[in-house]
């Protein structure tokens, strides 16, 4: 298991932006399909954004299609730029890294970081 730690969150107003990096110390993440999950209070986590090994396609949760991008940042950061933030989109977000090509369940991460809070005030 690799401790992933991500980086960025904070306190927004609906319509702004923020960036999320997550790094890993010493992985390559090219070998890796990395996802952004998320947990908002007394719900599940889900799946936001992923990009896949290999191919390094991407693919998005269909309420964040549009407004949040998921791209590498070099050989060892994932980043997640989300515009347009939403007060739905308040919640704890988390890194994620696995094997699974396209990885969108919890069961298929092998590796999570420790979670960044987003606030989005209405």
């Amino acid at each position: 298991q690799v401790t992933l730690v991500e980086s960025g969150g904070g306190l927004v107003q609906a319509g702004g932006s923020l960036r999320l990096s997550c790094t890993a110390p010493g992985r390559i993440f090219s070998s890796y399909t990395m996802a952004w999950f998320r947990q908002a209070p007394g719900k599940e986590r889900q799946f936001v954004a992923g990009i896949r090994w290999g191919s390094q396609s991407t693919y998005y949760a269909d309420d964040v299609k549009g407004r949040f991008t998921i791209s590498r940042d070099g050989a060892k950061a994932v980043a997640l730029q989300m515009n347009s933030l939403k007060f739905e989109d308040t919640a704890v977000y988390y890194c994620a890294s696995g094997t699974v090509y396209t990885m969108t369940s919890t069961r298929d991460v092998a590796s999570w970081g420790q979670g960044t809070q987003v606030t989005v005030s209405s």
